[in-house]
């Protein structure tokens, strides 16, 4: 179990007292608040979906992939091609990767590599990104996200 000052990551997927040290690093200080609280559970989904959201958060793209994903190659290069500048998460290669990908496939990513979102808003994968691309609808997303200027 994962342990976070009073409160443990449980096997059923919640968080419960528990006397520790923190090794949670990486949620968002309002997660941590949030654990102040007397008596408060939380699920995983919350908690995860808490991380996929922080890491969105106040970036015009980002992308999850795996370094190993020819697809993830072919959409950060379409991406970056057009001149923005993508958070990239290679989910290979985070401590919290496996966590963060199970996330997205409920999310409805399927396969959950390349998963972007422009305007912290999930586009989806690469059959996605294509699409708005083939309808000339990519650019205008960029340029709406702040993503580009041109």
């Amino acid at each position: 179990a994962t342990v976070h000052g009073h409160y443990k990551y449980g096997l059923q997927g919640w968080l419960v007292p528990h006397q520790g040290l923190s090794s949670l690093n990486i949620f968002p200080i309002s997660f941590y608040l949030a654990l102040t609280l007397p008596g408060t559970l939380f699920s995983a989904a919350y908690i995860t979906m808490d991380v996929v959201t922080s890491m969105v958060a106040d970036r015009p793209v980002v992308i999850f992939s795996r370094t190993n994903c020819c697809m993830s190659h072919t959409i950060k290069t379409l991406i970056n091609g057009f001149g923005a500048n993508p958070a990239v998460y290679e989910l290979d290669e985070i401590q919290n990767g496996q966590q963060v990908e199970r996330e997205l496939q409920q999310m409805g990513c399927n396969p959950s590599v390349p998963a972007v979102f422009i305007g912290q808003r999930l586009v989806g994968g690469a059959n996605q990104v294509m699409s708005l691309q083939l309808r000339n609808q990519l650019v205008p997303l960029l340029k709406s996200a702040g993503a580009i200027w041109i």
